[in-house]
């Protein structure tokens, strides 16, 4: 695999890992996302595919493996820093 399909490959991985973000961000009703299990299951199930593409570019050998579970990981926490800035809104939105 050259160069040019494993920089086309890690930026079609970063650009779904974009997409799932904006799903997220996209939903105004922070309520729906904090309270709503069907929106959660439809992250969950996201997440998971995306996960298999990104094991499959890494068995094709289009991805380095370190380079895949780093644009994983590094989705997976902007999705909890997402998720705890909604749920501390709510908190701070009861306690007033």
């Amino acid at each position: 695999m050259d160069t040019q399909d494993q920089k086309r490959a890690v930026l079609l991985l970063e650009k779904e890992a974009e997409r799932i973000k904006q799903l997220i961000q996209n939903q105004n009703n922070s309520l729906c996302i904090a309270q709503c299990k069907a929106f959660e299951e439809v992250v969950d199930t996201q997440m998971y595919g995306f996960s298999r593409q990104i094991s499959y570019a890494i068995q094709l050998g289009v991805v380095e493996s370190s380079a895949g579970h780093q644009i994983l990981a590094d989705l997976e926490r902007e999705l909890n820093t997402l998720y705890s800035k909604i749920y501390q809104g709510q908190r701070d939105q009861k306690e007033v």
